[in-house]
Protein backbone atom coordinates (compact mmCIF):
# COMPACT_ATOMS: atom_id res chain seq x y z
CA UNK A 1 0.00 0.00 0.00
CA UNK A 2 1.15 3.53 -0.77
CA UNK A 3 0.97 6.43 1.65
CA UNK A 4 -0.87 9.51 0.41
CA UNK A 5 -0.47 12.87 2.11
CA UNK A 6 -2.28 16.10 1.30
CA UNK A 7 -2.12 19.41 3.11
CA UNK A 8 -5.45 21.14 2.46
CA UNK A 9 -4.13 24.34 4.07
CA UNK A 10 -1.55 25.23 6.69
CA UNK A 11 -1.62 28.62 8.37
CA UNK A 12 -3.49 30.94 10.71
CA UNK A 13 -6.51 30.95 8.36
CA UNK A 14 -6.95 27.20 8.65
CA UNK A 15 -5.13 23.89 9.08
CA UNK A 16 -6.16 20.49 7.80
CA UNK A 17 -4.13 17.47 6.67
CA UNK A 18 -5.16 14.22 4.97
CA UNK A 19 -3.26 10.96 5.40
CA UNK A 20 -4.16 7.59 3.87
CA UNK A 21 -2.70 4.19 3.09
CA UNK A 22 -5.45 3.38 0.58
CA UNK A 23 -7.39 1.40 3.16
CA UNK A 24 -7.66 3.79 6.11
CA UNK A 25 -7.87 7.58 5.71
CA UNK A 26 -7.77 10.18 8.48
CA UNK A 27 -7.62 13.94 8.90
CA UNK A 28 -5.37 15.81 11.28
CA UNK A 29 -7.35 18.89 12.34
CA UNK A 30 -10.31 20.43 10.54
CA UNK A 31 -9.69 24.16 10.62
CA UNK A 32 -11.01 25.12 7.18
CA UNK A 33 -14.55 26.08 6.29
CA UNK A 34 -16.47 22.96 5.34
CA UNK A 35 -17.13 24.26 1.81
CA UNK A 36 -13.39 24.55 1.25
CA UNK A 37 -12.83 21.05 2.59
CA UNK A 38 -15.48 19.58 0.28
CA UNK A 39 -14.17 21.54 -2.72
CA UNK A 40 -10.60 20.31 -2.20
CA UNK A 41 -11.75 16.72 -1.72
CA UNK A 42 -13.74 16.92 -4.96
CA UNK A 43 -10.81 18.44 -6.88
CA UNK A 44 -8.62 15.54 -5.78
CA UNK A 45 -11.26 12.86 -6.48
CA UNK A 46 -11.56 12.01 -2.80
CA UNK A 47 -14.64 11.47 -0.65
CA UNK A 48 -15.27 12.42 2.96
CA UNK A 49 -17.07 9.09 3.26
CA UNK A 50 -13.63 7.45 3.20
CA UNK A 51 -12.39 9.37 6.25
CA UNK A 52 -12.42 7.12 9.32
CA UNK A 53 -11.56 9.77 11.93
CA UNK A 54 -10.30 13.27 12.63
CA UNK A 55 -7.48 13.73 15.16
CA UNK A 56 -7.47 17.23 16.67
CA UNK A 57 -4.24 18.81 17.91
CA UNK A 58 -5.82 21.67 19.91
CA UNK A 59 -8.91 23.83 20.15
CA UNK A 60 -7.87 27.07 18.41
CA UNK A 61 -10.30 28.19 15.71
CA UNK A 62 -7.89 27.61 12.81
CA UNK A 63 -7.78 23.91 13.72
CA UNK A 64 -11.42 23.11 14.53
CA UNK A 65 -13.66 25.24 12.30
CA UNK A 66 -15.16 22.30 10.37
CA UNK A 67 -15.07 19.71 13.15
CA UNK A 68 -18.75 20.04 14.08
CA UNK A 69 -19.90 19.60 10.48
CA UNK A 70 -17.54 16.67 9.81
CA UNK A 71 -18.92 14.90 12.87
CA UNK A 72 -22.58 15.89 12.60
CA UNK A 73 -23.16 15.63 8.85
CA UNK A 74 -20.63 12.93 7.93
CA UNK A 75 -20.63 10.92 11.15
CA UNK A 76 -16.83 11.00 11.41
CA UNK A 77 -15.48 10.21 14.90
CA UNK A 78 -13.42 13.00 16.48
CA UNK A 79 -10.36 12.06 18.52
CA UNK A 80 -8.93 14.56 21.01
CA UNK A 81 -7.77 14.75 24.61
CA UNK A 82 -10.50 15.31 27.21
CA UNK A 83 -9.29 18.89 27.66
CA UNK A 84 -9.42 19.64 23.92
CA UNK A 85 -12.92 18.16 23.71
CA UNK A 86 -14.00 20.47 26.54
CA UNK A 87 -12.38 23.43 24.79
CA UNK A 88 -14.18 22.64 21.53
CA UNK A 89 -17.51 22.48 23.33
CA UNK A 90 -16.89 26.00 24.66
CA UNK A 91 -15.50 27.42 21.42
CA UNK A 92 -17.41 30.23 19.71
CA UNK A 93 -16.28 29.07 16.28
CA UNK A 94 -17.87 25.63 16.55
CA UNK A 95 -21.57 26.34 16.18
CA UNK A 96 -22.26 22.63 15.65
CA UNK A 97 -21.30 20.95 18.90
CA UNK A 98 -20.29 17.31 19.16
CA UNK A 99 -22.64 14.73 20.57
CA UNK A 100 -21.07 12.34 23.05
CA UNK A 101 -21.46 9.33 20.74
CA UNK A 102 -19.12 10.83 18.13
CA UNK A 103 -16.38 11.80 20.59
CA UNK A 104 -13.34 9.63 21.02
CA UNK A 105 -10.92 10.34 23.85
CA UNK A 106 -7.17 9.93 23.58
CA UNK A 107 -4.70 10.77 26.32
CA UNK A 108 -1.17 12.03 25.95
CA UNK A 109 1.21 9.09 25.80
CA UNK A 110 -1.54 6.78 24.55
CA UNK A 111 -1.56 4.83 21.27
CA UNK A 112 -4.83 3.98 19.56
CA UNK A 113 -5.24 1.46 16.76
CA UNK A 114 -7.54 2.48 13.91
CA UNK A 115 -7.80 -0.38 11.43
CA UNK A 116 -4.19 -0.73 10.24
CA UNK A 117 -2.94 2.61 11.61
CA UNK A 118 -1.40 3.18 15.03
CA UNK A 119 -1.67 6.77 16.27
CA UNK A 120 0.29 7.99 19.29
CA UNK A 121 -0.62 11.25 21.01
CA UNK A 122 2.10 13.30 22.73
CA UNK A 123 2.30 16.63 24.53
CA UNK A 124 3.54 19.82 22.87
CA UNK A 125 3.78 23.36 24.33
CA UNK A 126 1.28 25.90 22.97
CA UNK A 127 -1.14 28.40 24.51
CA UNK A 128 -4.51 26.71 24.07
CA UNK A 129 -6.60 24.53 26.39
CA UNK A 130 -4.42 21.52 25.66
CA UNK A 131 -2.02 20.71 22.85
CA UNK A 132 -0.71 17.54 21.26
CA UNK A 133 1.19 16.18 18.31
CA UNK A 134 0.52 12.86 16.60
CA UNK A 135 2.95 10.16 15.52
CA UNK A 136 1.39 7.65 13.15
CA UNK A 137 2.64 4.22 12.21
CA UNK A 138 1.41 3.76 8.65
CA UNK A 139 2.53 0.99 6.29
CA UNK A 140 5.48 0.34 8.58
CA UNK A 141 6.61 3.98 8.38
CA UNK A 142 6.45 6.76 10.97
CA UNK A 143 4.63 9.97 9.99
CA UNK A 144 4.62 12.74 12.61
CA UNK A 145 2.59 15.96 12.89
CA UNK A 146 3.82 18.80 15.12
CA UNK A 147 1.83 21.84 14.06
CA UNK A 148 1.85 24.59 16.74
CA UNK A 149 4.67 24.64 19.28
CA UNK A 150 6.45 27.31 21.30
CA UNK A 151 9.66 25.39 21.86
CA UNK A 152 11.35 22.02 21.39
CA UNK A 153 10.89 19.69 24.35
CA UNK A 154 12.55 16.33 25.06
CA UNK A 155 9.24 14.63 24.19
CA UNK A 156 9.09 16.38 20.81
CA UNK A 157 12.74 15.50 20.16
CA UNK A 158 12.00 11.85 20.93
CA UNK A 159 9.16 11.63 18.40
CA UNK A 160 11.00 13.63 15.75
CA UNK A 161 13.94 11.24 16.02
CA UNK A 162 11.68 8.30 15.13
CA UNK A 163 10.16 10.02 12.09
CA UNK A 164 10.56 9.19 8.44
CA UNK A 165 8.02 11.79 7.35
CA UNK A 166 7.62 14.94 9.43
CA UNK A 167 5.23 17.92 9.35
CA UNK A 168 6.64 20.56 11.70
CA UNK A 169 6.09 24.23 12.36
CA UNK A 170 8.27 27.02 10.95
CA UNK A 171 5.96 29.89 11.83
CA UNK A 172 8.01 33.08 11.68
CA UNK A 173 11.29 34.75 10.91
CA UNK A 174 12.48 36.57 14.02
CA UNK A 175 13.67 39.71 12.24
CA UNK A 176 10.39 39.99 10.33
CA UNK A 177 8.41 39.57 13.55
CA UNK A 178 10.54 42.11 15.44
CA UNK A 179 10.23 44.77 12.72
CA UNK A 180 6.67 43.93 11.70
CA UNK A 181 3.34 45.63 12.46
CA UNK A 182 2.13 43.36 15.26
CA UNK A 183 1.56 45.00 18.67
CA UNK A 184 4.12 44.23 21.36
CA UNK A 185 1.86 41.90 23.34
CA UNK A 186 1.21 39.74 20.25
CA UNK A 187 4.90 39.61 19.35
CA UNK A 188 5.66 38.47 22.88
CA UNK A 189 2.91 35.84 22.76
CA UNK A 190 4.24 34.42 19.47
CA UNK A 191 7.88 34.32 20.57
CA UNK A 192 7.36 32.98 24.09
CA UNK A 193 7.88 29.34 24.91
CA UNK A 194 4.18 28.56 24.51
CA UNK A 195 3.61 30.40 21.24
CA UNK A 196 5.10 29.43 17.90
CA UNK A 197 8.41 28.14 16.56
CA UNK A 198 10.62 30.32 14.36
CA UNK A 199 12.56 29.26 11.28
CA UNK A 200 15.93 29.40 13.04
CA UNK A 201 14.81 27.30 16.01
CA UNK A 202 13.50 24.56 13.73
CA UNK A 203 16.56 24.72 11.46
CA UNK A 204 19.05 24.48 14.31
CA UNK A 205 17.16 21.66 15.98
CA UNK A 206 16.81 19.53 12.83
CA UNK A 207 20.40 20.09 11.72
CA UNK A 208 21.83 19.29 15.17
CA UNK A 209 19.52 16.33 15.78
CA UNK A 210 18.95 14.96 12.30
CA UNK A 211 16.67 11.88 12.48
CA UNK A 212 18.47 8.88 10.99
CA UNK A 213 15.55 7.80 8.79
CA UNK A 214 14.01 11.18 7.89
CA UNK A 215 13.07 11.38 4.20
CA UNK A 216 10.75 14.38 3.95
CA UNK A 217 10.20 17.46 6.08
CA UNK A 218 7.18 19.67 5.43
CA UNK A 219 7.33 23.15 6.97
CA UNK A 220 3.87 24.03 8.28
CA UNK A 221 1.89 26.95 9.74
CA UNK A 222 3.98 29.67 8.07
CA UNK A 223 2.91 33.18 9.05
CA UNK A 224 1.61 35.42 6.27
CA UNK A 225 2.94 38.58 7.91
CA UNK A 226 6.16 37.31 9.47
CA UNK A 227 7.56 34.71 7.08
CA UNK A 228 8.03 33.71 3.45
CA UNK A 229 8.14 30.13 2.14
CA UNK A 230 11.46 30.80 0.41
CA UNK A 231 12.95 32.26 3.58
CA UNK A 232 11.83 29.33 5.74
CA UNK A 233 13.23 26.84 3.21
CA UNK A 234 16.54 28.70 2.87
CA UNK A 235 16.99 28.92 6.65
CA UNK A 236 16.58 25.16 7.02
CA UNK A 237 18.65 24.43 3.92
CA UNK A 238 21.63 26.48 5.14
CA UNK A 239 21.58 24.91 8.61
CA UNK A 240 21.47 21.40 7.14
CA UNK A 241 24.24 22.14 4.65
CA UNK A 242 26.52 23.19 7.53
CA UNK A 243 26.12 19.61 8.78
CA UNK A 244 26.77 18.17 5.28
CA UNK A 245 23.09 17.28 4.82
CA UNK A 246 22.00 18.32 1.34
CA UNK A 247 18.38 19.24 0.62
CA UNK A 248 17.21 17.50 -2.54
CA UNK A 249 19.72 14.69 -2.05
CA UNK A 250 19.65 13.57 1.58
CA UNK A 251 16.20 14.97 2.39
CA UNK A 252 13.32 16.82 0.75
CA UNK A 253 12.13 19.99 2.50
CA UNK A 254 8.79 21.44 1.37
CA UNK A 255 7.09 24.57 2.72
CA UNK A 256 3.32 24.01 2.84
CA UNK A 257 1.01 26.62 1.32
CA UNK A 258 -1.00 28.68 3.77
CA UNK A 259 -4.42 28.80 2.10
CA UNK A 260 -4.33 26.31 -0.77
CA UNK A 261 -3.54 22.59 -1.05
CA UNK A 262 -0.01 21.25 -1.28
CA UNK A 263 0.11 17.72 -2.64
CA UNK A 264 -0.95 14.97 -3.13
CA UNK A 265 2.34 13.35 -2.09
CA UNK A 266 2.51 9.62 -2.84
CA UNK A 267 5.17 8.09 -0.62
Amino acid sequence: MNIKFLSLASGSSGNCYYLSNGNTSILIDGGLGIRSVKKIFKEHSMSLDEVKAVFVTHDHADHIKAIGHLAGKHNIPIYATPEVHSGMQRSYCMTEKLCESIKRYINKGETVKLDDLEITCFEVPHDSTDNVGYSINICGHVFTFITDIGRITPTIAEFVNKSEYLVMEANYDKSMLDSGPYPTHLKERIACGNGHLCNKELAEFISNNFPPNLKKLWLCHLSKENNHPELALKTVEIALREKNIIVGKDIDVIPLRRTTPTGIFEL
